[in-house]
């Protein structure tokens, strides 16, 4: 089974969330259709611009934690540096 770290945007240097599941897809799906209130919904918060995989779920709820710690910056650099485009990602995970 696979697990994901993720990071989603409302557009390039927007709002940004940092996430975990072990469904990218489909958790993804919810945040693009606002299937559950709250800040992604809120703060119209949808396009994949960074994940990666890990090989438990202990391990990804602990990269999330970690940058969900860092400073805005250091994501929007993560960020650029390894998606510059920050186009949505979620298409490409078909």
């Amino acid at each position: 089974m696979a697990f994901f770290t993720y990071i989603i945007a409302s557009r390039r240097n927007g709002t940004l969330y940092t996430g975990s599941t072990d469904n990218l897809i489909k958790r993804i799906n919810e945040h693009r259709e606002k299937r559950r209130d709250g800040f992604t919904a809120k703060h119209d918060v949808a396009i994949l611009v960074w994940y990666e995989l890990h090989d438990s779920r202990h391990a990804a709820f602990v990269r999330e934690r970690e940058i969900k710690e860092w400073k805005r910056v250091w994501k929007l650099e993560m960020t650029e540096r390894n998606h510059p485009g920050w186009t949505d990602l979620f298409e490409k995970l078909f």
